[in-house]
Protein backbone atom coordinates (compact mmCIF):
# COMPACT_ATOMS: atom_id res chain seq x y z
CA UNK A 1 0.00 0.00 0.00
CA UNK A 2 1.35 3.81 -1.38
CA UNK A 3 1.06 5.83 1.65
CA UNK A 4 1.31 9.64 2.15
CA UNK A 5 2.52 10.71 6.48
CA UNK A 6 2.03 14.41 6.56
CA UNK A 7 4.71 14.59 10.00
CA UNK A 8 2.93 17.95 11.16
CA UNK A 9 5.54 18.43 14.27
CA UNK A 10 5.36 22.99 13.69
CA UNK A 11 1.49 22.42 12.49
CA UNK A 12 -0.28 22.78 9.14
CA UNK A 13 -2.00 25.39 7.28
CA UNK A 14 -2.69 25.88 3.31
CA UNK A 15 0.09 26.66 2.15
CA UNK A 16 2.41 23.97 3.79
CA UNK A 17 0.42 21.41 2.43
CA UNK A 18 1.02 22.88 -1.14
CA UNK A 19 4.69 23.34 -0.63
CA UNK A 20 5.21 19.64 1.09
CA UNK A 21 3.46 18.46 -2.11
CA UNK A 22 5.08 20.33 -4.45
CA UNK A 23 8.75 19.02 -2.82
CA UNK A 24 7.56 15.61 -2.28
CA UNK A 25 7.61 15.54 -6.20
CA UNK A 26 3.28 16.50 -7.49
CA UNK A 27 4.22 19.05 -10.63
CA UNK A 28 3.85 22.19 -9.64
CA UNK A 29 2.21 23.58 -12.89
CA UNK A 30 -0.50 21.02 -12.53
CA UNK A 31 -1.02 22.54 -9.35
CA UNK A 32 -0.57 26.39 -11.19
CA UNK A 33 -2.59 25.37 -13.80
CA UNK A 34 -5.93 24.24 -12.26
CA UNK A 35 -5.64 27.38 -9.68
CA UNK A 36 -5.48 29.77 -12.80
CA UNK A 37 -8.23 27.96 -14.48
CA UNK A 38 -10.77 28.88 -11.69
CA UNK A 39 -10.77 32.39 -13.05
CA UNK A 40 -9.63 34.41 -9.89
CA UNK A 41 -7.40 37.52 -9.86
CA UNK A 42 -3.97 36.92 -8.24
CA UNK A 43 -1.19 33.92 -8.64
CA UNK A 44 0.60 31.10 -7.42
CA UNK A 45 3.77 29.62 -7.58
CA UNK A 46 6.81 27.86 -5.84
CA UNK A 47 10.04 29.23 -4.63
CA UNK A 48 12.74 27.25 -3.04
CA UNK A 49 13.40 28.69 0.56
CA UNK A 50 15.35 27.64 3.83
CA UNK A 51 13.39 27.26 7.31
CA UNK A 52 15.51 26.66 10.32
CA UNK A 53 18.62 25.51 7.95
CA UNK A 54 16.45 23.15 5.84
CA UNK A 55 15.70 23.88 2.41
CA UNK A 56 12.02 24.03 1.95
CA UNK A 57 9.09 24.57 -0.91
CA UNK A 58 7.32 27.70 -0.09
CA UNK A 59 3.60 27.80 -2.17
CA UNK A 60 3.84 32.11 -2.71
CA UNK A 61 0.21 33.14 -3.34
CA UNK A 62 -0.45 36.61 -4.23
CA UNK A 63 -3.81 37.91 -4.42
CA UNK A 64 -5.30 41.81 -4.62
CA UNK A 65 -7.08 42.63 -1.20
CA UNK A 66 -10.84 42.19 -0.91
CA UNK A 67 -13.67 42.65 1.21
CA UNK A 68 -16.20 40.09 0.09
CA UNK A 69 -17.75 37.44 2.27
CA UNK A 70 -18.37 34.31 0.20
CA UNK A 71 -21.59 31.84 1.19
CA UNK A 72 -20.86 28.14 0.12
CA UNK A 73 -23.00 28.60 -3.29
CA UNK A 74 -20.27 30.99 -4.27
CA UNK A 75 -17.82 28.29 -3.00
CA UNK A 76 -19.19 25.86 -4.96
CA UNK A 77 -19.08 27.91 -8.19
CA UNK A 78 -16.01 28.98 -8.01
CA UNK A 79 -14.48 25.37 -7.93
CA UNK A 80 -17.30 24.22 -10.52
CA UNK A 81 -15.60 26.17 -12.98
CA UNK A 82 -11.98 25.09 -12.48
CA UNK A 83 -10.60 22.97 -15.04
CA UNK A 84 -10.48 19.84 -12.04
CA UNK A 85 -11.13 16.09 -12.40
CA UNK A 86 -14.42 15.44 -10.40
CA UNK A 87 -12.60 13.54 -7.74
CA UNK A 88 -10.61 16.97 -7.43
CA UNK A 89 -13.49 18.81 -7.18
CA UNK A 90 -14.74 16.51 -4.87
CA UNK A 91 -12.19 16.75 -2.77
CA UNK A 92 -12.18 20.81 -2.49
CA UNK A 93 -15.26 20.54 -2.00
CA UNK A 94 -15.50 18.59 1.18
CA UNK A 95 -12.20 20.51 2.64
CA UNK A 96 -14.65 23.67 2.45
CA UNK A 97 -17.89 21.43 3.31
CA UNK A 98 -15.36 20.54 6.80
CA UNK A 99 -14.56 24.27 7.36
CA UNK A 100 -18.19 25.68 6.61
CA UNK A 101 -19.97 23.06 8.95
CA UNK A 102 -17.10 23.88 11.97
CA UNK A 103 -17.79 27.83 11.40
CA UNK A 104 -21.68 27.02 11.33
CA UNK A 105 -21.30 25.16 14.68
CA UNK A 106 -19.12 27.83 16.03
CA UNK A 107 -21.63 30.70 15.64
CA UNK A 108 -24.96 28.61 15.85
CA UNK A 109 -26.40 28.81 11.96
CA UNK A 110 -26.75 27.01 9.30
CA UNK A 111 -24.08 25.75 6.53
CA UNK A 112 -25.82 27.93 4.03
CA UNK A 113 -26.36 31.36 5.85
CA UNK A 114 -22.11 30.74 7.04
CA UNK A 115 -20.21 33.81 5.46
CA UNK A 116 -16.59 32.51 4.80
CA UNK A 117 -14.70 35.12 6.17
CA UNK A 118 -11.10 34.50 6.57
CA UNK A 119 -11.22 30.98 4.50
CA UNK A 120 -13.10 32.15 1.53
CA UNK A 121 -10.82 35.17 0.94
CA UNK A 122 -9.27 34.59 -2.78
CA UNK A 123 -5.84 33.07 -0.77
CA UNK A 124 -7.58 30.06 0.99
CA UNK A 125 -9.50 29.41 -2.06
CA UNK A 126 -6.30 29.12 -4.27
CA UNK A 127 -4.86 26.94 -1.01
CA UNK A 128 -7.75 24.87 -0.67
CA UNK A 129 -8.10 23.69 -4.44
CA UNK A 130 -4.03 23.61 -5.11
CA UNK A 131 -3.78 21.69 -2.24
CA UNK A 132 -6.92 18.90 -3.54
CA UNK A 133 -5.37 18.81 -6.99
CA UNK A 134 -1.71 18.05 -5.68
CA UNK A 135 -3.32 15.64 -3.28
CA UNK A 136 -5.01 13.40 -5.92
CA UNK A 137 -1.76 13.42 -8.32
CA UNK A 138 0.38 12.35 -5.58
CA UNK A 139 -1.57 8.97 -6.14
CA UNK A 140 -1.13 7.17 -2.70
CA UNK A 141 -3.52 4.89 -1.28
CA UNK A 142 -4.02 6.23 2.47
CA UNK A 143 -3.06 8.92 4.30
CA UNK A 144 -1.79 9.13 7.98
CA UNK A 145 -0.79 12.38 9.80
CA UNK A 146 1.21 12.63 13.40
CA UNK A 147 -0.72 14.38 16.29
CA UNK A 148 -1.32 17.70 15.69
CA UNK A 149 -0.21 20.94 17.35
CA UNK A 150 -2.42 23.74 17.27
CA UNK A 151 -0.38 26.45 18.86
CA UNK A 152 -0.79 28.59 21.77
CA UNK A 153 -0.85 32.31 22.84
CA UNK A 154 -3.35 34.60 21.03
CA UNK A 155 -4.87 35.95 17.38
CA UNK A 156 -6.90 38.58 16.26
CA UNK A 157 -9.53 37.26 14.08
CA UNK A 158 -12.85 39.18 12.35
CA UNK A 159 -14.82 38.77 15.85
CA UNK A 160 -11.70 39.58 17.76
CA UNK A 161 -9.42 38.23 20.03
CA UNK A 162 -9.47 34.47 21.07
CA UNK A 163 -7.09 32.42 22.69
CA UNK A 164 -5.89 29.38 20.46
CA UNK A 165 -6.74 27.13 18.96
CA UNK A 166 -8.92 29.30 17.16
CA UNK A 167 -12.92 28.46 17.04
CA UNK A 168 -13.03 26.76 13.92
CA UNK A 169 -9.59 24.94 14.12
CA UNK A 170 -10.87 23.35 17.46
CA UNK A 171 -13.93 22.00 16.10
CA UNK A 172 -12.20 20.92 13.04
CA UNK A 173 -9.56 18.61 15.18
CA UNK A 174 -12.10 17.16 17.75
CA UNK A 175 -11.56 13.53 18.04
CA UNK A 176 -8.12 14.31 16.68
CA UNK A 177 -4.92 13.96 18.86
CA UNK A 178 -3.16 17.14 19.77
CA UNK A 179 0.67 17.45 20.75
CA UNK A 180 2.45 20.08 22.71
CA UNK A 181 2.58 23.61 20.75
CA UNK A 182 5.96 24.68 22.07
CA UNK A 183 5.76 27.97 19.54
CA UNK A 184 3.91 31.00 21.02
CA UNK A 185 1.70 31.36 17.65
CA UNK A 186 -0.94 29.83 15.58
CA UNK A 187 0.99 26.52 14.23
CA UNK A 188 -2.57 24.89 12.54
CA UNK A 189 -4.70 27.13 10.82
CA UNK A 190 -8.56 25.97 9.83
CA UNK A 191 -7.41 25.08 6.52
CA UNK A 192 -4.48 22.42 7.64
CA UNK A 193 -6.97 21.22 10.16
CA UNK A 194 -9.77 21.19 7.53
CA UNK A 195 -7.29 18.94 5.05
CA UNK A 196 -6.34 16.74 7.94
CA UNK A 197 -9.67 16.18 8.68
CA UNK A 198 -10.80 15.13 5.60
CA UNK A 199 -8.15 13.16 3.97
CA UNK A 200 -6.55 11.45 7.19
CA UNK A 201 -7.57 8.06 8.17
CA UNK A 202 -4.92 7.17 11.16
CA UNK A 203 -3.24 9.70 13.24
CA UNK A 204 -0.19 8.14 14.91
CA UNK A 205 3.54 8.03 14.61
CA UNK A 206 5.71 7.15 11.41
CA UNK A 207 4.35 3.58 10.05
CA UNK A 208 6.72 1.23 8.89
CA UNK A 209 7.17 2.82 5.97
CA UNK A 210 9.54 2.54 2.68
CA UNK A 211 10.19 5.43 2.12
CA UNK A 212 10.09 7.20 -1.85
CA UNK A 213 10.09 10.57 -1.43
CA UNK A 214 10.40 13.69 1.39
CA UNK A 215 8.50 16.70 0.62
CA UNK A 216 8.94 19.87 3.15
CA UNK A 217 6.47 22.34 2.83
CA UNK A 218 7.62 26.04 4.56
CA UNK A 219 5.24 28.42 6.83
CA UNK A 220 6.00 32.40 5.77
CA UNK A 221 6.80 32.74 9.44
CA UNK A 222 10.27 32.06 10.71
CA UNK A 223 10.41 30.56 14.10
CA UNK A 224 13.45 30.99 16.28
CA UNK A 225 12.33 27.49 18.12
CA UNK A 226 12.62 25.09 15.55
CA UNK A 227 12.15 25.02 11.78
CA UNK A 228 8.68 26.06 10.04
CA UNK A 229 8.07 23.36 7.98
CA UNK A 230 5.65 20.37 7.59
CA UNK A 231 6.87 17.05 6.73
CA UNK A 232 5.38 14.84 4.14
CA UNK A 233 7.07 11.10 3.72
CA UNK A 234 5.59 8.84 0.45
CA UNK A 235 6.15 5.50 0.13
CA UNK A 236 5.17 2.06 0.72
CA UNK A 237 3.86 -0.12 3.45
CA UNK A 238 3.58 -3.56 3.84
CA UNK A 239 0.06 -4.92 5.24
CA UNK A 240 0.02 -8.48 6.44
CA UNK A 241 -1.94 -10.22 4.53
CA UNK A 242 -4.63 -11.16 7.00
CA UNK A 243 -6.46 -8.26 6.87
CA UNK A 244 -6.29 -5.44 9.59
CA UNK A 245 -8.56 -4.56 12.69
CA UNK A 246 -11.67 -1.92 12.32
CA UNK A 247 -14.14 -1.21 14.93
CA UNK A 248 -18.00 -1.39 14.99
CA UNK A 249 -20.43 0.88 16.51
CA UNK A 250 -24.02 -0.08 16.87
CA UNK A 251 -27.18 1.90 17.85
CA UNK A 252 -30.88 0.41 17.91
CA UNK A 253 -34.17 2.78 16.97
CA UNK A 254 -37.76 2.85 17.20
CA UNK A 255 -38.50 6.73 17.04
CA UNK A 256 -36.89 8.15 14.41
CA UNK A 257 -38.35 9.12 10.94
CA UNK A 258 -36.87 7.43 7.96
CA UNK A 259 -35.10 10.40 6.37
CA UNK A 260 -33.21 11.05 9.75
CA UNK A 261 -31.56 7.43 9.27
CA UNK A 262 -31.00 7.97 5.75
CA UNK A 263 -29.68 11.66 6.46
CA UNK A 264 -27.46 10.15 9.18
CA UNK A 265 -25.71 7.49 7.25
CA UNK A 266 -24.76 9.91 4.76
CA UNK A 267 -23.44 12.14 7.42
CA UNK A 268 -21.15 9.15 8.85
CA UNK A 269 -19.56 8.64 5.58
CA UNK A 270 -18.41 11.98 4.87
CA UNK A 271 -17.49 12.08 8.12
CA UNK A 272 -14.64 9.35 7.40
CA UNK A 273 -16.58 5.68 8.22
CA UNK A 274 -15.77 2.88 6.06
CA UNK A 275 -19.63 1.91 5.94
CA UNK A 276 -22.75 2.54 7.19
CA UNK A 277 -26.01 0.90 7.36
CA UNK A 278 -29.47 0.48 8.85
CA UNK A 279 -30.76 -3.16 9.38
CA UNK A 280 -34.53 -3.62 10.25
CA UNK A 281 -35.17 -5.11 13.71
CA UNK A 282 -37.93 -5.65 16.34
CA UNK A 283 -37.20 -4.63 19.87
CA UNK A 284 -39.08 -5.21 23.03
CA UNK A 285 -42.88 -5.37 23.08
CA UNK A 286 -42.72 -6.18 19.24
CA UNK A 287 -41.51 -2.74 18.26
CA UNK A 288 -40.15 -2.28 14.71
CA UNK A 289 -36.68 -0.36 14.94
CA UNK A 290 -33.70 -0.24 12.68
CA UNK A 291 -29.81 -1.08 14.13
CA UNK A 292 -27.39 1.65 12.45
CA UNK A 293 -24.29 -0.23 12.34
CA UNK A 294 -20.92 1.85 11.54
CA UNK A 295 -17.64 0.54 10.18
CA UNK A 296 -14.52 2.91 11.23
CA UNK A 297 -10.76 3.13 12.30
CA UNK A 298 -10.42 3.48 15.91
CA UNK A 299 -9.26 7.07 15.65
CA UNK A 300 -12.55 7.89 13.81
CA UNK A 301 -14.25 6.41 16.66
CA UNK A 302 -15.27 10.00 18.42
CA UNK A 303 -16.68 11.32 15.63
CA UNK A 304 -18.50 8.90 14.31
CA UNK A 305 -20.16 9.04 18.08
CA UNK A 306 -20.77 12.86 18.35
CA UNK A 307 -22.80 12.21 14.33
CA UNK A 308 -24.81 9.13 15.92
CA UNK A 309 -25.63 11.39 19.48
CA UNK A 310 -26.24 14.21 17.64
CA UNK A 311 -28.43 13.27 14.85
CA UNK A 312 -30.28 10.51 16.54
CA UNK A 313 -30.12 11.37 20.35
CA UNK A 314 -29.58 7.48 21.21
CA UNK A 315 -29.02 7.24 24.69
CA UNK A 316 -25.96 4.74 23.79
CA UNK A 317 -23.35 3.42 21.61
CA UNK A 318 -21.87 -0.32 21.29
CA UNK A 319 -18.78 -0.35 20.39
CA UNK A 320 -16.13 -3.57 19.45
CA UNK A 321 -13.22 -4.45 17.32
CA UNK A 322 -13.41 -6.89 14.42
CA UNK A 323 -10.62 -8.06 11.77
CA UNK A 324 -10.99 -8.10 8.32
CA UNK A 325 -9.29 -10.23 5.81
CA UNK A 326 -9.44 -8.03 2.67
CA UNK A 327 -8.62 -9.03 -0.89
CA UNK A 328 -5.46 -7.59 -2.28
CA UNK A 329 -6.11 -5.05 -4.18
CA UNK A 330 -4.83 -2.66 -7.25
CA UNK A 331 -6.36 0.35 -9.37
CA UNK A 332 -5.75 -0.25 -12.78
CA UNK A 333 -7.53 1.30 -16.16
CA UNK A 334 -9.39 -0.09 -19.25
CA UNK A 335 -9.91 1.08 -22.51
CA UNK A 336 -13.76 1.10 -23.86
CA UNK A 337 -15.34 2.40 -26.85
CA UNK A 338 -17.39 5.00 -23.86
CA UNK A 339 -13.47 5.60 -23.10
CA UNK A 340 -11.19 5.13 -20.46
CA UNK A 341 -12.37 3.42 -17.06
CA UNK A 342 -10.78 2.87 -13.91
CA UNK A 343 -11.18 -0.06 -11.66
CA UNK A 344 -10.07 -2.21 -8.89
CA UNK A 345 -8.38 -5.77 -9.41
CA UNK A 346 -9.20 -7.69 -6.09
CA UNK A 347 -7.06 -11.62 -5.21
CA UNK A 348 -6.25 -13.97 -3.30
CA UNK A 349 -2.57 -15.27 -3.22
CA UNK A 350 -1.78 -17.12 -6.54
CA UNK A 351 -5.60 -17.17 -7.79
CA UNK A 352 -6.50 -15.11 -10.91
CA UNK A 353 -7.56 -11.64 -9.79
CA UNK A 354 -11.27 -9.89 -10.42
CA UNK A 355 -11.80 -6.54 -11.90
CA UNK A 356 -14.19 -4.19 -10.50
CA UNK A 357 -15.25 -0.89 -12.55
CA UNK A 358 -15.63 1.86 -10.69
CA UNK A 359 -19.52 3.14 -10.28
CA UNK A 360 -18.36 7.10 -10.87
CA UNK A 361 -16.61 6.62 -13.95
CA UNK A 362 -19.09 4.03 -15.63
CA UNK A 363 -22.05 6.45 -14.79
CA UNK A 364 -19.90 9.25 -15.92
CA UNK A 365 -19.63 7.44 -19.55
CA UNK A 366 -23.07 6.38 -19.72
CA UNK A 367 -24.42 9.96 -19.51
CA UNK A 368 -22.16 11.54 -21.41
CA UNK A 369 -23.06 8.34 -24.60
CA UNK A 370 -26.49 8.33 -23.70
CA UNK A 371 -26.67 4.39 -23.26
CA UNK A 372 -27.40 1.90 -20.21
CA UNK A 373 -25.13 1.97 -17.85
CA UNK A 374 -24.88 -2.23 -17.77
CA UNK A 375 -23.82 -1.62 -21.11
CA UNK A 376 -20.61 0.43 -20.12
CA UNK A 377 -20.09 -1.61 -16.99
CA UNK A 378 -20.33 -4.94 -19.51
CA UNK A 379 -17.75 -3.30 -21.93
CA UNK A 380 -15.11 -2.24 -19.05
CA UNK A 381 -15.21 -5.82 -17.94
CA UNK A 382 -15.14 -7.16 -21.24
CA UNK A 383 -11.88 -5.00 -22.02
CA UNK A 384 -10.43 -6.15 -18.79
CA UNK A 385 -10.66 -9.77 -20.10
CA UNK A 386 -9.66 -9.45 -23.11
CA UNK A 387 -6.04 -7.77 -21.90
CA UNK A 388 -5.94 -10.38 -19.26
CA UNK A 389 -5.98 -12.98 -22.24
CA UNK A 390 -3.78 -10.88 -24.27
CA UNK A 391 -1.15 -11.01 -20.91
CA UNK A 392 -1.38 -14.08 -20.20
CA UNK A 393 -0.28 -15.48 -24.01
CA UNK A 394 2.34 -13.37 -23.81
CA UNK A 395 3.65 -14.82 -20.80
CA UNK A 396 3.39 -18.11 -23.05
CA UNK A 397 6.57 -19.76 -23.48
CA UNK A 398 8.20 -19.97 -27.16
CA UNK A 399 8.25 -23.40 -28.41
CA UNK A 400 12.33 -24.05 -29.08
CA UNK A 401 13.99 -27.70 -30.56
CA UNK A 402 15.93 -29.43 -27.71
CA UNK A 403 15.48 -26.80 -24.79
CA UNK A 404 12.98 -27.09 -22.55
CA UNK A 405 11.13 -23.55 -22.47
CA UNK A 406 11.12 -21.96 -18.87
CA UNK A 407 7.96 -22.43 -16.83
CA UNK A 408 5.30 -18.87 -17.73
CA UNK A 409 5.52 -16.79 -14.87
CA UNK A 410 2.27 -15.77 -13.31
CA UNK A 411 0.70 -12.72 -15.35
CA UNK A 412 -0.44 -11.16 -12.14
CA UNK A 413 1.89 -9.15 -9.59
CA UNK A 414 1.10 -10.96 -5.96
CA UNK A 415 2.46 -8.20 -4.35
CA UNK A 416 -0.15 -5.49 -4.16
CA UNK A 417 2.19 -2.69 -3.11
CA UNK A 418 4.35 -2.28 -5.71
CA UNK A 419 3.04 -1.47 -9.48
CA UNK A 420 -0.21 0.82 -10.23
CA UNK A 421 -1.89 2.42 -6.95
CA UNK A 422 -4.89 4.61 -6.94
CA UNK A 423 -6.24 7.92 -6.51
CA UNK A 424 -7.88 8.81 -3.61
CA UNK A 425 -8.66 10.50 -1.99
CA UNK A 426 -7.13 27.26 5.81
CA UNK A 427 -4.44 42.12 11.85
CA UNK A 428 -7.21 39.03 10.10
CA UNK A 429 -7.21 35.83 11.20
CA UNK A 430 -6.39 33.52 7.72
CA UNK A 431 -5.11 30.53 7.07
CA UNK A 432 -1.07 31.00 6.60
CA UNK A 433 1.82 31.89 8.75
CA UNK A 434 2.31 35.29 7.58
CA UNK A 435 0.41 37.29 10.18
CA UNK A 436 1.83 37.94 13.31
CA UNK A 437 -0.33 36.73 15.80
Amino acid sequence: MRVGYFDCFSGISGDMTLGALVDAGVDHRAIEGAVASLGLPGSLSFETVRKGGFRATHAKVETPREHAHRHWHHIEAIIDKGRLTDSQKDLARKIFLKLGEAEARVHGTELAKIHFHEVGALDSIMDIVGSAVGLDLLGVDRFEASPVPPGRGWIRAAHGRMALPAPATAEILKGVPLAESPAECELTTPTGAAILATIVERFGPLPAITIESIGLGAGTRDLPEQANVLRLFVGTVNLPPSGDRIWVLETNLDDLPGEVVGYTTIKLMEAGALDAFVTPIQMKKNRPAVMISVLCDEPKIPAMEEILFRETATLGIRRYPVSRHKLKRQATEVETPFGPIRGKLGWIENRPPTFSPEYDDCARAASAHDVALREVFDAANAAYRARAQGEAAEAQPQPSSGVHAAQPAHPYDPNPDEGGHGNHGSGDHDDTHEHPH
